[in-house]
């Protein structure tokens, strides 16, 4: 038995990349992006295997503008004014607004996975937005001649078409992006809509197979963007009974950033279930320094005392750069940050008698 150890997703784009794409005024498909995307994805694989990290991604270099939307940018349905993220830097991120129907993706994520293999020498993960997420698309006052629950199912279905084409293309696993589960509680202290959300993403998940869950994962983080975070004021407390409801088997949770590591995972014990994995985050991408192996270590060790070692492995917070603009953190630190995570992990496997990591 070994420790496994996965990133997040994204890591900072080039910014020769940033600037073509600023160029491309939201084109995402100009062709004279083609060669610096697939330049970006070379040189991420590239530094990523370097790392020794035994999972990796493609850093989302091919998400046009965010992890967030990158399904529906350049859908024709679609406007800007949606609804609004603040961020405890001050400043805010905008969703789009769906304005006639259908639902549909404009781009599946295997897309990237199928690029990124082509040159990967390890397994690749793909990470997807959840149905919850884009499920704030749809307006408050409704769209004439297209009710709430068309527009649900048509984004089930998509959905459920992105993860299993990601599956078929031989991703390790698919992770879900449920940044939005924090923030529910923070928008309705209610808890109503973290409920509507968890049942909106177990409608997609009982569509999968047993064996299909066992390759899909859950990632719970307090959001990260330019240094900051959308609801780390959100007490875990409220969200992880909830959380651990959704029917899959791994769960990247954000805990380096959190003040009281054993505060959360004291929460996390008492409500995983046994045939579920933690990956518990070590490593704070929005955190300028870059952690010593020997502090990831002693994050798991501590981890160790409250979770079973099978159920146990290793992430990052959150990505490195989920919205492609933000350059608060370079390429070279968050390479830095997955190698300490990496050796962090191999490091604390040999002191609990574990073999290397997997």
């Amino acid at each position: 038995m070994s420790i496994p150890t996965e990133p997040i997703g994204s890591i900072p784009r080039p910014r020769e990349l940033l600037a073509a794409m600023d160029a491309a005024g939201g084109n995402a498909t100009d062709p004279a992006l083609e060669p610096l995307y697939e330049a970006a994805v070379r040189d991420t694989i590239r530094e990523f295997e370097a790392t020794g990290s035994p999972v990796i991604s493609d850093g989302e270099q091919r998400k046009y503008q965010n992890f967030l939307t990158y399904s529906v940018h350049g859908s024709s349905n679609i406007s800007p004014d949606g609804f609004k993220i603040p961020f405890s830097a001050g400043h805010t991120r905008r969703m789009p607004r769906l304005t006639a129907k259908p639902f549909k993706y404009f781009c599946y994520a295997d897309e990237y996975l199928g690029f990124a293999q082509r040159f990967a020498h390890v397994p690749v993960k793909q990470a997807v937005i959840s149905p919850s997420a884009l499920s704030l698309l749809y307006p408050a006052d409704g769209i004439v001649g297209y009710s709430r629950e068309e527009f649900l199912n048509d984004l089930l279905d998509e959905h459920v078409t992105e993860v299993r084409r990601c599956l078929a293309k031989g991703a390790s696993c698919v992770q879900i992006d449920f940044t939005e589960g924090r923030l529910a509680m923070k928008i309705d202290q209610t808890g109503s809509l973290l409920t509507r959300f968890i049942e909106l993403n177990n409608l997609a998940l009982t569509r999968f197979s047993a064996e299909e869950r066992r390759r899909l994962g859950v990632h719970t983080c307090p959001g990260g963007d330019r240094d900051s975070t959308h609801s780390a004021d959100v007490d875990y407390a409220e969200l992880l009974p909830s959380l651990f409801a959704l029917d899959v088997a791994n769960f990247y949770v954000a805990l380096a950033g959190e003040p009281d590591h054993e505060y959360v995972l004291k929460l996390i014990r008492d409500r995983v279930q046994p045939h579920q994995r933690v990956f518990v985050g070590v490593i704070s991408p929005i955190d300028p320094r870059v952690e010593t192996p020997e502090e990831v270590r002693d994050r798991i060790l501590v981890a160790a005392r409250y979770l079973p070692l099978q159920q146990l492995g290793t992430t990052d917070d959150c990505g490195f750069a989920p919205f492609c603009d933000d350059t608060s953190t370079s390429r070279a630190t968050a390479f830095a940050k997955i190698r300490s995570r990496v050796q962090g992990t191999a490091l604390a496997a040999r002191e609990l008698g574990l073999s290397d990591v997997s």
